[in-house]
This record gives structure tokens, C-alpha cells and sequence, in this order.
């Protein structure tokens, strides 16, 4: 498509309301401003790719706030950051004056004063991590109001308890790449479902995120895991409105087969069952760690039960032609690889290799988008002088 009928599309979105917002849950969002942070994102990869430079800051920071270790989302977010100008500081709350009891309002205040964008990452306990992004957003908005910051910087979710919506934005723009856009996505069948990991505690936002957002594109959208591994309630019954109103469907199924059969997506991956979660939220709060250890080896102990959730080349035949588009947000645990046994096996996994890097290549220029619509008011524009200027990102 031409780089001017690519971004025509933005004519016929409303998506007015990103422009000096944060991005915090993908559900919180329109149909139509999730398809503009699509459109940008493509536009952004097609500036870089043309060797145009998609600056649109001269100066400024991007903070970063990991409190979960991260490889691919923190490296997404310093690339999104550079790539339109942006400066990356991480936040290290163990070097920082959070450990001397250091209030939240204070820190996002102190950190903020050149920020343009912060980026956080808190998905470990269950009724916290949303809640501190929220809180963070408070507070830099309390800052910008009573004067204290002569900018209010935007805020993008890297990941909470509840969703992922870089990941899952840039799981669905692969799938759009993959096929022929968004639109050839209704009908086709998504198999989000738990697999084993020799693991432990792995967030729920994954799941939560991929069946709350995919039950909107009128995609045929199953949820499938052993008894005693549900998700949220609150945000099933998302995925269930979601469905009604898009034309598709959501279900939920304790049989891995049958999740799997005819499926044109698949999406295996292991998490924590949500009762397991919250209890170990509570065991933290009480500082009870012995509380803890024993949790750990009960979940151990019932993912082992279930060593059966395991990706195989016999089950990749049993979906759509046999040619189902193998996804994971990665890293995966690789039968024979990465341990003795795990999500999928590793001749699968080759297979795919290509595909899940390619997947993975979509986080950064949705977060870009992402900082870019919350940052420019006229989008389109922009990304049209970005491309006649022609300024080259590197001098060959």
C-alpha cells in the first residue's frame, strides 16, 4: 500500500480522545482509536523501513518503570522511545528514595519534570498493578494542574495485572500482517489456551488481554485451560459482551484438543491460576514467606498435573489445514531446549521461529503509535511532512 492511501485511513477514524492520554487498558479504548494505533504503527515501521527518520521530539525523556523483569517489552519501549526522539531513563525503585518510603505522588512529581512519557510494568500482584498505574496517573495529573510540572507526560501500561496491551496489540497486528488486515480476521478461529511451564506465578494479562481484545474483531475466540486455572471473572464477561456485539463468539473449554481443532490461530501459554495469585498478593502483603514457599511448591505440584498441555506436532495437525499460525509472547519453555518439559516442542517451535520474531518485531512501533497519537494532535499530517522531508535516520 502507498505510504498516503496507508495513512488516508485516519480520515475515517475517530480517535481524537488518544491525544494527550494515557493507554492503560485496550477495553478503556474505541474500535476506531485501536485501529488508529494500528494504521500508525504500520506507518511508523514503513518511515524506518524507507530509512525516514520518524523524530518528532527534539528533546525529552522517556521514564521507564519495570517492577517485573522484562527483555522484550523493556527493549520495546527504550527502541519506540529513540526512535521518535526520545531519551530512555529506567526507574531503579531499589536506588531510588522509594525505598526511604518515598510517596508515589512524590516520585511520579520528581521524575516528570522533562518527562514526555512514562512507561510502566507491574503485572506480579493481583488488585495492585492496574491500581499503581492509575494512582501514578493521578498523580502526575495533580502535578500538571497545581503547577508543579509545566507538562503532564503521558502514560502507556507496559503491562498491569489485568492487561497487556502493547503485547496483545502487537499479537494482533501480526495477525493482520500475517493474513490480509484486520477485517480478514472475523471468523477466523483463536485458540488462546494454558499450557505447562516447570514454572510458577506467570501474570494473567496475557490471557486476559488477548480474549478481551480479539472477542472485538469478530474473531471465533476459545479460552481453554485445566480446571482451577480461570482468569478474571470481570473480564471474561468482557470477552463475552465483546463477542456479542462483534458478531463472533467466546467459549470456554477445559479440553486442549478441542480448543485446537480447526483453529487458524493458536496461542499456548502457561499462567497462574487467579485464585493462586491473589492469595500469594495477600501472602505478600502479610510478609508471610513461608506462606509463600508452601504456595509455590502446591502450584508446582498442580501445574505437574498437566503435563499434557504441551504443544505437539500431532495437535498442530488437527488445526485448520494443519497450517495453524503458531503464536507466543515469549520467551517460551521448549520441550528439550529451554527445560525437560514444557509449552511446546521444540521441532514447533523451529518451525515457527521466523513467525515469533516477526510477532515480536510489532511491540516497538505500537508503542511508538501509542506515544505518537498521545502526543500529536494531527496524526496524519505529521507523518505526511515526516515523509516528504526525507530526512534520512541514518547517512549511508
Amino acid at each position: 500500500m502507498e505510504f498516503k492511501d496507508l495513512i488516508g485511513k485516519l480520515d475515517d477514524l475517530n480517535f481524537e480522545n488518544l491525544y494527550q492520554d494515557d493507554f492503560l487498558l485496550t477495553w478503556d479504548k474505541s474500535d476506531e482509536e485501536l485501529e488508529a494505533v494500528f494504521v500508525v504503527a504500520d506507518a511508523i515501521r514503513e518511515l524506518r523501513e524507507n530509512n525516514k527518520s520518524a523524530k518528532i521530539f527534539d528533546s525529552g525523556l522517556g521514564i521507564s518503570i519495570f517492577r517485573d523483569n522484562s527483555t522484550r517489552t523493556r527493549f520495546s519501549y527504550a527502541s519506540a522511545c529513540n526512535l521518535l526522539g526520545l531519551e530512555v531513563q529506567d526507574l531503579d525503585e531499589k536506588k531510588s528514595q522509594i525505598a526511604h518510603g518515598e510517596t508515589l505522588l512524590e516520585t511520579a512529581n520528581m521524575v516528570s519534570f522533562m518527562a514526555d512519557v512514562v512507561g510502566i510494568r507491574d503485572d506480579m500482584y493481583i488488585g495492585q498493578g492496574h491500581e499503581y498505574q492509575v494512582e501514578f496517573a493521578e498523580s502526575v495529573q495533580r502535578g500538571y494542574e497545581e503547577g508543579t510540572l509545566n507538562q503532564r507526560p503521558t502514560l502507556v501500561s507496559l503491562q498491569c495485572d489485568r492487561d497487556h496491551p502493547t503485547q496483545m496489540m502487537a499479537d494482533t497486528l501480526h495477525f493482520a500482517n500475517y493474513f490480509d488486515g484486520l477485517e480478514s480476521l472475523k471468523g477466523k478461529k483463536v485458540a488462546l489456551t494454558w499450557a505447562y511451564s516447570p514454572s510458577y506465578g506467570k501474570p494473567l494479562s496475557c490471557p486476559q488481554g488477548g480474549i478481551a481484545l480479539w472477542s472485538r474483531l469478530g474473531m471465533d475466540v476459545v479460552l481453554a485451560h485445566p480446571e482451577g486455572y480461570e482468569v478474571m471473572e470481570d473480564i471474561v464477561e468482557i470477552a463475552k459482551k465483546n463477542a456479542e456485539e462483534s458478531g463472533g463468539s467466546f467459549t470456554v473449554t477445559n479440553d486442549m484438543a478441542e480448543a485446537f481443532k480447526d483453529a487458524d490461530i493458536v496461542y499456548p501459554k502457561s499462567w497462574a491460576p487467579f485464585a493462586a495469585m491473589e492469595k500469594r498478593t495477600n501472602l505478600y502483603s502479610a510478609g508471610d514467606f513461608d506462606g509463600i514457599d508452601e504456595l509455590e511448591k502446591e502450584l508446582l505440584k498442580q501445574n505437574a498435573e498437566h503435563k499434557d498441555w504441551t504443544v505437539t506436532e500431532e495437535l498442530m495437525s488437527t488445526t485448520k489445514d494443519g497450517k495453524a499460525l503458531y503464536c507466543h509472547p515469549l520467551p517460551a519453555d521448549i520441550t528439550g531446549v529451554s527445560t525437560k518439559e514444557g509449552e511446546v516442542e521444540a521441532s514447533v517451535f523451529d518451525r515457527y521461529r521466523k513467525d515469533l520474531y516477526q510477532e515480536a518485531s510489532y511491540k516497538p512501533y505500537i508503542i511508538a503509535a501509542m506515544i505518537f497519537l498521545q502526543k500529536i494532535k494531527n496524526p496524519k499530517a505529521k507523518l505526511e511532512e515526516l515523509w516528504n522531508a526525507d530526512t534520512p535516520r541514518i547517512n549511508k
